[in-house]
């Protein structure tokens, strides 16, 4: 069972910082717009360098603080982005399904996340603007191919626009970081204090393996 609504005091039980990477107008604004607030906004200016956002989850009891960090896609702002990517525990890469050149950019964005220091981070690949289906370039199998080639926890597509499959991207990233951790989102530890911030060099969780079930396309 997941709780999606913000617990009304500050506290909570593990910390995540997760890094939103991909290129330009692929939606990552809009991503983390609907996580936060379940808003889309037609117009959305370029994020210049980095914005970020927090919101805390109810994971099964466990108050989940989720600090996403949004980046910007273009080449100039670039030497401002790459000092984020040290202490990030999960990565959403971010791409346009309806342009191809988008995806194929997704090799060079994991070269930048091993590059710049984030190399164990958890790494998932999100597929955007799924309400595009007709001028759909890239085949969800693809995206599958690609994540389980490089090892990714999972590949799902969204649509920031229709609110769709956003709040679990989210929601899958949390899981998988508290399993990464050795924890479950249901396993009660009287030992756990308040405010943990998770390690980032933990081991990564294959796609192939028992997650699988997380690689799969929108159902809308």
């Amino acid at each position: 069972m997941c709780d999606v609504m913000e617990p009304p005091d500050d506290s909570f039980d593990f910390l995540f910082k997760i890094i939103l990477i991909g290129d330009s107008n692929v939606g990552k604004t809009s991503l983390v717009q609907s996580f936060s607030t379940g808003l889309f906004s037609q117009r959305q200016h370029n994020t210049i360098g980095v914005d970020f956002t927090v919101r805390t989850l109810n994971l099964d009891g466990r108050r989940v603080k989720m600090q996403v960090w949004d980046t910007a896609g273009q080449e100039r702002f670039r030497t401002i982005t790459q000092s984020y990517y040290r202490s990030a525990h999960g990565a959403l890469i971010a791409y346009d399904i309806s342009r191809r050149a988008t995806f194929d950019s997704v090799q060079r964005w994991l070269h930048e996340l091993q590059q710049y220091g984030a190399a164990n981070v958890l790494v998932a690949l999100i597929g955007n603007k799924r309400d595009l289906e007709p001028q759909r370039e890239v085949p969800f199998s693809d995206a599958c191919r690609l994540a389980e080639d490089k090892g990714m926890v999972a590949a799902l597509e969204t649509s920031a626009r229709e609110a769709c499959s956003v709040q679990e991207a989210f929601q899958m990233m949390a899981r998988h970081l508290l399993l990464q951790n050795g924890l479950s989102a249901c396993q009660e530890e009287e030992t756990r204090g308040p405010g943990v911030l998770l390690r980032s060099n933990s081991r990564s969780i294959n796609i192939s393996s028992a997650h699988t079930e997380q690689r799969h396309s929108c159902q809308c």
